[in-house]
């Protein structure tokens, strides 16, 4: 299995274990947190694009599938707004791949990995092109000019889902 790293910073030779924000964590343990690959779509934004992604899972149901995705032949969906879409052509990632032994799964629908060891990458990926890089992953990429319906409505959908950086989202419209 693989799992990664993304990130803006492009020469990060450790990554050691950080307490977690998270309010449902434990706080006296520090993490390195990884993604494993079938969710790495949902983290190939700029760090602090909000963005609405949602995948496949063995329960998706036809009708959700027919609904919230255009094509048969596309399992995930990344939506980001209007404005990030000149950031995102213009952002660099920096993709550490890491060996996964030390690793146990934290959140298997949102593919989080985490492990309470430092780690050193095994590789390094750069990618310059976000957009192609989820166009080769098969990915469908939403522009909108607001994420809240769209996160609203995929909560009660059969998918998995993600909502990321929902704080940098423009403001719910009344």
């Amino acid at each position: 299995m693989k799992l990664f790293h993304v990130s803006e910073e492009k020469d990060i030779a450790i990554f050691h274990p950080r307490i977690p924000t998270r309010k449902d964590l434990d706080p006296d343990k520090g993490l390195v947190w990884a993604i494993n690959e079938q969710c790495l779509p949902n983290f190939l934004t700029p760090r602090n694009c909000p963005r609405v992604t949602y995948h496949c899972n063995e329960t998706t149901s036809d009708e959700d599938r027919r609904h919230f995705i255009s094509s048969q032949s596309t399992m995930h969906v990344v939506a980001i707004e209007h404005k990030w879409f000149d950031i995102m052509q213009h952002t660099i990632l920096y993709l550490y791949e890491f060996d996964s032994s030390d690793f146990y799964s934290l959140d298997p629908g949102a593919g989080y990995y985490v492990s309470e060891k430092s780690q050193i990458p095994i590789r390094i990926l750069e990618i310059r092109d976000l957009f192609g890089e989820l166009f080769r992953r098969h990915v469908e990429v939403r522009m909108l000019p607001n994420l809240w319906d769209l996160s609203d409505t995929i909560q009660q959908a059969s998918f998995n889902y993600s909502m990321c950086r929902m704080g940098f989202a423009e403001q719910r419209e009344l």
